[in-house]
C-alpha cells in the first residue's frame, strides 16, 4: 500500500503542477486578450515570439482540427492507463515516471479545456510554428524525457540478449561437446 501511495503522490504532484500552470496561463490569456488578439512586450520581438489567444479543436500544435470528441476520449483513456500502470514502474525508472507524469498533466490540462470550453486555448506563438500551450509543451517534453531516458537506460543497462553475451559459433560448438577440427569452417 505504501508503494502505491508514494507512486501516486509523485504522479499527482508532477501532473498537478503542470495542470495548475496550464490552467492559470490559459485563464490569464482568456481574461486579458480577445480571441485572435496578439500581444508582445516589444515590437521587435513580435515576429519571433508573441502571445496570441487561439482556439484549438485538434491535437497538440493544432493538428487534426475538429476532432474534439475523439481527443477527449483519448485523453481520458491515456490518463486512466497511466494511473493504472504507474505504480508498476520502479523508482529506478525515474525518466519514465517523470515523462508519464508530464504527459498525464498535459493530457488532463487540455481535457479540462475540451470539457469546459469545447476547445483548447492555445497562446504561445513562436515564429511560424503552430500555436501551443503549457499542456502541449508538457506532453512534448514528456516524450523527449522518455526518449532520452530509454536511450540512457539502454546505454547503462545492456540487455542480456545483446550480441556481446551471445556465444560465437566456435563457442557454441564447444558447448555442445563437439570440437571442430583445425582449419575446418563451422556451419
Amino acid at each position: 500500500m505504501k508503494k502505491y501511495l508514494e507512486s501516486y503522490a509523485f504522479l499527482f504532484t508532477i501532473a498537478g503542477l503542470v495542470i495548475s500552470l496550464d490552467q492559470w496561463t490559459k485563464c490569464l490569456v482568456r481574461s486579458s486578450l480577445s480571441f485572435q488578439e496578439t500581444w508582445s512586450p516589444w515590437e521587435w520581438l513580435a515576429p519571433y515570439a508573441r502571445i496570441v489567444h487561439w482556439r484549438n479543436t485538434g491535437a497538440v500544435f493544432g493538428i487534426f482540427q475538429n476532432f474534439n470528441l475523439i481527443f477527449t476520449i483519448l485523453a481520458i483513456v491515456v490518463t486512466l492507463a497511466i494511473i493504472y500502470f504507474f505504480p508498476r514502474i520502479t523508482k529506478e525508472e525515474w525518466p519514465l515516471r517523470i515523462a508519464l507524469a508530464m504527459q498525464m498533466g498535459g493530457a488532463v490540462g487540455n481535457l479540462i479545456d475540451r470539457v469546459t470550453q469545447g476547445y483548447v486555448t492555445d497562446f504561445v506563438s513562436l515564429g511560424r510554428f503552430a500555436v501551443f500551450n503549457v499542456a502541449d509543451a508538457s506532453i512534448s517534453m514528456g516524450v523527449v524525457v522518455l526518449v532520452i531516458g530509454v536511450w540512457w537506460y539502454e546505454r547503462h543497462h545492456p540487455s542480456e540478449s545483446s550480441s556481446e553475451s551471445q556465444p560465437t559459433p566456435v563457442e557454441a560448438v564447444k558447448m555442445d561437446g563437439v570440437q571442430p577440427e583445425e582449419n575446418q569452417p563451422i556451419e
